[in-house]
């Protein structure tokens, strides 16, 4: 199945409900009327629903409203999670109004397990699976100078769900660095597999190694029962998973609000 609309109506049925069922550990969850909201000890809190919110205009101010109301009295940012066909429409107009800034959008592109599982092969770079937190501080200080950005607040994630079956870390390694790393996170009970990751050193950039760590955790996935996967791609990794074969079914916009 490859039709969009199609892989839209699995998502939203079976995968998008990820955060707020699934949580991870140390995670408090939290329903507001239509809304989830979750809060961890260690980074932003995190508020999305189902397609339809079923609540509009003043009632709508208010629901948002009590979600940044609620994680300002933890001190706490929170990342309000949407997507392109959501309802009501309104919703990211009413998110800037009350004071939310939006984030870049990503496309949401998802594709066949079975499709994406050719091997790559890599020319003096090899794969590999890892749980250890000494290669989770190496893979993050090589995705800190990927992005150009620093992304330690992801360190305490790796590390609460380094045991965690459903979740399989793999890094790129060449001339002894960590020159890429991605992950497959599993959501238990469904067909769907989420993608994220994937950055690559600017000077490693080119060689395959993105399309090779896409293929390697389709494999995984089939091995695990995995029929989808789902990537929030940017601007940067959508040309390269149209051209092996995703599909775009939708965008997703996160709305932050930072605590006064």
């Amino acid at each position: 199945m490859t039709d969009a609309a199609a892989l839209l109506r699995a998502f939203d049925d079976q995968a998008r409900a990820e955060e707020w069922t699934f949580p991870e550990p140390r995670a408090v969850v939290e329903q507001d009327g239509p809304l989830f909201r979750v809060s961890w000890p260690h980074r932003r809190g995190f508020v999305a629903g189902p397609p339809d919110l079923g609540v509009t205009g003043a009632e709508l101010d208010e629901l948002i409203a009590r979600q940044r109301d609620f994680f300002t009295a933890r001190k706490q940012s929170i990342e309000w999670k949407t997507w392109g066909h959501d309802l009501p429409a309104e919703l990211p107009d009413r998110l800037l109004a009350a004071g939310f800034v939006a984030e870049d959008t990503e496309t949401v592109v998802i594709g066949l397990a079975e499709e994406m599982a050719t091997p790559v092969e890599l020319d003096g770079i090899v794969l590999r699976e890892t749980r250890e937190p000494a290669d989770f501080r190496r893979l993050i200080a090589a995705s800190s100078e990927a992005f150009g950005k620093d992304i330690g607040f992801l360190t305490p994630y790796l590390n609460d769900k380094k045991d965690d079956p459903n979740m399989v870390i793999v890094v790129a390694e060449a001339e002894g660095q960590i020159v890429s790393s991605a992950r497959l996170e599993i959501v238990p009970g469904t067909e769907f597999g989420g993608l994220w990751g994937g950055s690559t050193l600017a000077q490693w950039r080119g060689r395959g190694i993105y399309r090779a760590l896409v293929a390697y955790r389709a494999q995984v996935a089939l091995r695990r029962g995995v029929k989808y996967l789902q990537v929030d791609a940017s601007e940067d990794s959508r040309p390269i998973l149209e051209r092996l074969g995703f599909v775009k079914v939708t965008t997703t916009t996160g709305y932050v609000w930072p605590p006064k």
